[in-house]
């Protein structure tokens, strides 16, 4: 059965879509630490990142640092949070996020149901910073399917 995940990236479920390349895709978090909140998804099921080949796991970790430095200047955030979890969702993703303290590191401490505005414009600021980096070739248009 296909993870929720899947099912995003096939575009059966919407999202807000910042990143997508061969390897994965990255979007926001429904359900926020904060602003910004991204997963990066690899496009293959994985269930658990230890089931990774190395390849996959640095190709994620790689476009999780690059969101992450976006995440800084778009947000001014002191620092960037990432974290491999895994077990709402049995697919390997890593959240990351912009963080302005240690307070803004507990994964249960979230925005339930974020409002879809609220995400689009963080999608769109964060796409922006993105393009603005360098990254134009793997940032989708806000309307742009994900395939």
């Amino acid at each position: 059965m296909a993870s929720i995940f899947s099912k995003i990236i096939d575009g059966d479920i919407p999202a807000h879509f910042v990143w997508q390349d061969e390897v994965c895709v990255a979007f926001l978090v429904i359900d926020p630490i904060t602003d910004g909140h991204t997963v990066v998804v690899p496009r293959g099921e994985i269930v658990e990142w230890t089931q990774a080949p190395p390849s996959v796991f640095a190709h994620l970790t790689g476009v999780a640092q690059i969101i992450g430095q976006a995440q800084q200047r778009a947000w001014q955030a002191q620092r960037v949070g990432l974290l491999v979890e895994g077990y709402e969702v049995p697919h390997l993703h890593l959240h990351v996020w912009p963080t302005q303290s240690p307070a803004e590191f507990d994964p249960h401490a979230v925005t339930r149901g974020q409002d879809q505005q609220i995400l689009a414009e963080n999608a769109e600021a964060l796409r922006a910073q993105l393009r603005t980096d360098g990254h134009a070739e793997t940032v989708p248009d806000a309307a742009s399917p994900q395939t």
